[in-house]
Order: structure tokens, then C-alpha cells, then sequence
């Protein structure tokens, strides 16, 4: 995964974050190559692809839960002995779904914050980058929020914490931008609260957007100017604010 800095619009953002379902499974491949038995890594990876595109496909249309592994293997084309060569069961398959969704937004939030300078361009970076991944990834971070109600007390955790996570990414730096005077935000808490409903709103509803012929960029920038609204700005003098 490339470094995604000074983001103009969706097509660069994917060209820069170079986020294919290829890519996505050649890194789960190498993270889990001591379980999965398939020592050729450009097989393996292609039938990853297939494996996960079928996992979506599948939990889109009747959910995770329900899916049984016959199932899986129709839909991917893979026979069962094909199948458990790199997952033992449904619950192995889960866990790196979530925990590889995890990783991509942990990596490309920061990566793409950490070349930011100011408190309003990190934040700026930040919905924006958020937007563009949870559109290039759809089905993953649909699948992701679906699929959370269903898990284990443990497995539920992991998913709030994951949540969390990304919500205290944007309550860090709104905080950060009342520290340096750059903003002032009366609450900063229900602001990151109310940002991270505004992220999953996208993916969520993709439906409801795509009938009104909103596009991924202009929807960014509704957000950023409605949370930039909402903060009340400090240093007028600022023009990138």
C-alpha cells in the first residue's frame, strides 16, 4: 500500500493507495503464510480473491452466519479440500476479514495524517481519506459493521475497540486543533461521535446516495465543510480554514 497524501479526488486516492482485493490478499497471504498450506504465493493469492469476493457476495445477500461452507465453495468455484488448504473453519475466516479491515484503515489514516502539518489539515486528510478507503472498500466495511452484532462476546470487543479506535483518531485531533487555538470545539467527544455516524453513513447507505447522484467527492465535501461549521474557528486569519 502506497502513501496517500494531498488527496484531490477519488481516482488519485486509488491510484495512490494501490488498495485491490489482489493487494488486500497478497498481504493476508504473507501475514498468514505458517497457516495457509499453499506454498506458491500467486496461487494462493488468487484463490484468496476468490474466497473473499465470494464471503462478501455471499454475506451481502443472506449474512455471515447463514452462509454454510458448501455454500462457499460454489460461489468461490473452490472444492472443500481446495477451502481448508487456507482456513479450518468459519471463525478463522472471520477473524481475518475484520482483522485485516482493521489494519488497512489503521495504516492509511495514519500514513496519511502523519504528512499533515496543521490540526485542520490532518482532520481535513483524515474524513476525507476515510471516505475515499470506506468507498473503495465497500463491501468490506459493510460486511465489517454488518457482521458485528453476530460475533462472540470476545469477537465483540475486538470490534468496538476497532470502532474506537478510528473514532479516537478524529477526537485527537480535534483536540489537537483546540490545543493549538487553530479551532475551539465545545464538545470534542459528541464531535467525533457525530463524525464517525457521517463516515458510516456512506457505506451504510450507499443505496440512498447513489439514487441522488452523489459522488464519493462530493460527499467528502459536504462532510468537511458541515464539521468545519461546527467547530468554531479560532484564527480567522487562517485561510486554509
Amino acid at each position: 500500500m502506497n502513501t496517500v497524501s494531498q488527496i484531490e479526488d477519488f481516482e488519485r486516492f486509488k491510484k495512490r493507495a494501490a488498495l485491490s482485493m489482489e493487494e488486500i490478499c497478497r498481504e493476508i497471504y504473507r501475514e498468514n503464510r505458517d497457516r495457509i498450506r499453499i506454498k506458491k504465493e500467486n496461487v494462493a493469492v488468487k484463490n484468496l480473491v476468490k474466497i473473499f469476493n465470494a464471503t462478501l457476495a455471499l454475506s451481502a445477500r443472506k449474512g455471515f452466519q447463514a452462509m454454510s461452507l458448501r455454500e462457499l465453495c460454489n460461489e468461490s468455484g473452490l472444492s472443500m479440500g481446495a477451502l481448508y488448504a487456507y482456513f479450518i473453519g468459519k471463525d478463522m475466516l472471520l477473524d481475518i476479514i475484520l482483522m485485516q479491515g482493521r489494519r488497512i484503515v489503521k495504516k492509511v489514516l495514519e500514513e496519511a495524517i502523519a504528512l499533515e502539518k496543521t490540526s485542520w489539515g490532518k482532520l481535513t486528510c483524515a474524513l476525507r481519506t476515510h471516505i475515499y478507503l470506506s468507498e473503495l472498500l465497500q463491501e468490506w466495511f459493510f460486511f465489517s459493521f454488518m457482521e458485528a452484532k453476530n460475533l462472540s462476546r470476545d469477537r465483540q470487543k475486538a470490534a468496538i475497540a476497532s470502532e474506537l479506535f478510528t473514532e479516537k483518531i478524529f477526537l485527537d485531533l480535534l483536540e489537537e486543533g483546540n490545543k493549538n487555538r487553530e479551532y475551539a470545539v465545545v464538545n470534542p467527544v459528541l464531535t467525533a461521535s457525530i463524525i464517525k455516524a457521517m463516515l458510516q453513513d456512506w457505506y451504510l447507505k450507499r443505496w440512498k446516495y447513489r439514487k441522488r447522484n452523489v459522488s464519493v467527492e462530493q460527499y467528502a465535501d459536504f462532510v468537511i465543510e458541515t464539521i468545519r461549521c461546527i467547530i468554531a474557528v479560532v484564527k480567522k486569519k487562517n485561510r486554509n480554514l
